[in-house]
């Protein structure tokens, strides 16, 4: 049997929404022993958003929870419980990450903050993933992705120019983050490899999202110039969009940047006589007609489909891609032979498909495996993760520590 990568590594998780349990997601599949701690006194807001499977509103059949939580073992603990810090110190005895994403501070006003985490395990590492990290002025403002999406400038910069600022489909930084959050704990347990000694990350969502927007700070930086909304145009491309094609609803990007590439599009479209035009033979010129330009090669592309441009402009060296739907991406072939998708069987719900990790390692595979029930794995972790025994555990759950 292969050895994953983090197979030893024991990680503690109390997280919600998507950034902590993408996190949690991405150790698990690499081999990490991942605790979900949550609470059937408080159950976890994801897990009450839809949309919900066969329609039927419970805890274990949200897709939002189901499709960000696989790999983890589920554990529920009422925290406010006068014996759960008995169970939350074996907890942290036992992990070697403990990890949370709640606003700057919960965790200190709750006494698990690190300087706690560290009397009870002093080589423990801790990762807080809050919105805005747990120092500065706004530390302590809970937030979620959609805000921080504006807060963080995207909102701004996306759309078109009669348009007000928009929101993309989905929260982009709740996605940047979790990669992030795994590269630094990553860090902090070769560095206590090293030393012996853990460390606290503290980790602010916000931080993870502004690399994104470097063009539009160094546009302001150098020219004191904010970048409009411009659409699927670029300031240094042209042609560059994404242009409607045969059939409904039917798209492909294109991008033409270097000469060299402007002269294989003309030909393939069948305009020569463009190359060396005065209206678009350079990029200035271009970018001066786009208008014109844009409308030009959109009645080419509308006599194909964006299978068929994309395949011309790709086999002549011209960057392309047909505008894929969630249909087309669910039988997408380079993703298909890759084997992104697992689909695995839910003791209640039956086959659900989850994605994979995009990085696959030679020796150390990743696994994607089921998300979990509430409170599944309470017995196992107490009396094998925990060493409790089954007496202890009963007379626990009789007192009713673990809701």
């Amino acid at each position: 049997m292969v050895t994953k990568a983090l197979a030893d590594v024991k990680v503690a998780s109390l997280v919600q929404g998507i950034t902590g349990p993408l996190t949690a997601t991405i150790l698990a599949a690499y081999g990490a022993q991942v605790l979900r701690i949550e609470s059937r006194t408080r159950i976890e807001w994801h897990r009450q958003a839809g949309p919900f499977i066969d329609n039927v509103s419970l805890p274990d059949r949200s897709t939002a929870y189901l499709f960000v939580n696989p790999g983890s073992y589920d554990f529920t603990i009422n925290l406010k419980h006068p014996r759960a810090m008995e169970v939350w110190t074996r907890i942290v005895e036992w992990s070697d990450v403990i990890m949370e994403n709640f606003a700057g501070g919960v965790m200190y006003r709750m006494g698990m903050g690190y300087e706690d985490l560290k009397k009870i395990k002093p080589d423990i590492i801790m990762l807080s993933a809050a919105i805005f990290g747990q120092t500065g002025p706004f530390a302590e403002i809970p937030g979620y992705g959609g805000t921080l999406t504006a807060i963080t400038g995207i909102a701004q910069i996306t759309g078109f120019p009669d348009q007000i600022p928009q929101f993309p489909a989905f929260a982009i930084t709740d996605f940047i983050a979790p990669r992030a959050n795994v590269l630094a704990i990553i860090s902090a347990l070769e560095y206590r490899r090293r030393t012996g000694k853990g460390q606290f990350i503290d980790a602010a969502q916000m931080e993870s999202a502004i690399p994104l927007l470097t063009p539009v700070l160094l546009d302001y930086d150098a020219n004191g110039e904010e970048l409009p909304r411009i659409g699927n145009r670029c300031t240094y491309a042209a042609p560059h969009g994404v242009y409607r094609c045969k059939g409904d609803n039917k798209w492909c990007a294109i991008t033409v940047f270097a000469d060299v590439e402007w002269s294989s599009f003309c030909q393939v479209i069948g305009h020569p006589e463009w190359i060396q035009s005065v209206e678009f033979g350079t990029l200035l010129a271009r970018l001066k007609n786009i208008e014109r330009l844009d409308k030009l090669v959109e009645g080419w592309t509308i006599q194909h489909s964006p299978e068929e441009v994309q395949n011309q402009m790709q086999a002549a060296g011209i960057a392309a891609g047909s505008v894929k739907s969630g249909h087309d991406l669910d039988s997408d072939p380079q993703l298909q032979h890759r084997q992104y998708y697992w689909t695995l069987d839910h003791p209640d719900i039956g086959d659900f498909t989850y994605t994979g990790m995009p990085a696959k390692m030679s020796e150390t595979p990743y696994e994607i495996k089921r998300a979990p029930t509430l409170g599944e794995h309470t017995e196992h972790v107490c009396t094998h993760f925990l060493g409790m025994s089954d007496e202890e555990f009963i007379e626990l759950m009789v007192d009713g520590v673990f809701e």
